[in-house]
């Protein structure tokens, strides 16, 4: 079985948010400024509409990992605080005695 790295890419690497959002932001200028033909602004706009939707897959998958990890932290200070809790129970059982 071949290696990752040798197997060939069949898609290109998708550009970084800010890759793609500078990108889309120039064909909005573009698009806005006029003067296209007909043929050169529909292109734009499907660029401009790829673009978009790349930027909110990004996006959108950005927010997704950040929630994982607020809720790993949560959990994991959960599992502190319910430690200490238990410490702190302990200890206030070995004042009384």
């Amino acid at each position: 079985m071949p290696d990752e790295s040798e197997r060939p890419k069949s898609r290109r690497q998708r550009p970084s948010f800010e890759a793609a959002f500078t990108r889309l932001e120039e064909t909005v200028q573009k698009l806005e400024s006029g003067g296209l033909t007909l043929d050169e602004a529909t292109r734009l706009y499907e660029e401009g509409m790829r673009l978009a939707r790349q930027c909110n897959e990004l996006l959108s998958a950005t927010e997704m990992k950040v929630t994982r990890l607020q809720t790993s932290y949560g959990q994991q200070m959960q599992m502190v605080n319910d430690g200490a809790d238990s410490d702190d129970s302990d200890d206030a059982d070995d004042a009384k005695n």
